[in-house]
């Protein structure tokens, strides 16, 4: 692959994030938008419950904690789930990087002349910035799809439930 498939590869990906990152906020907004409506609605609830215990709504005071559980427990499962999984390719990235290192600590020791251990260690760096970059982008992804993740259930249940409670 050349430099200029790879860069643009990388613009893509980075167009991608900027779209996933706008879904995630939009996401956030409307589930914060949605939540106060529910704590309005419920809270109004609670009041007639406790003003008439007789009339309270039992069953909509009981969702309140069961629900939030449900989307909590969803969400946290989600996370990680994702984080075990870049916890294990960060690791993996580490471990290549040290690989990487020590060939060329090796190219370098190896160099016959001082030109040809500052060219060893010059295509170490370049190596290492493309690598580094490339991890990073890869870590925006997942970091991001780990927000998409945690956000989803919570955002499903809030959003049913200002739904819900507007009837």
């Amino acid at each position: 692959m050349t430099m200029l498939d790879k860069s643009l590869r990388a613009g893509k990906r980075a167009v991608r994030n900027a779209q996933t990152a706008t879904t995630n906020a939009d996401h956030g907004g409307e589930m914060m938008r949605a939540a106060s409506d529910v704590i309005a609605a419920r809270m109004a609830i609670m009041a007639e419950g406790f003003a008439n215990p007789m009339k309270a709504d039992v069953r909509e005071m009981s969702l309140m904690g069961t629900e939030k559980m449900e989307a909590m427990s969803a969400s946290a499962a989600a996370v990680a789930g994702t984080l075990g999984d870049l916890a294990a390719r960060t690791s993996k990235s580490a471990m290549d990087e040290m690989g990487h290192a020590a060939r060329a600590a090796s190219a370098m020791a190896a160099a016959k002349t001082p030109q040809g251990a500052a060219s060893a260690q010059m295509s170490y760096a370049m190596g290492w910035w493309s690598r580094a970059s490339t991890q990073m982008l890869s870590l925006n992804t997942e970091l991001l799809k780990a927000q998409a993740d945690a956000l989803k259930p919570i955002h499903a249940a809030a959003t049913a439930n200002a739904r819900r409670l507007k009837k």
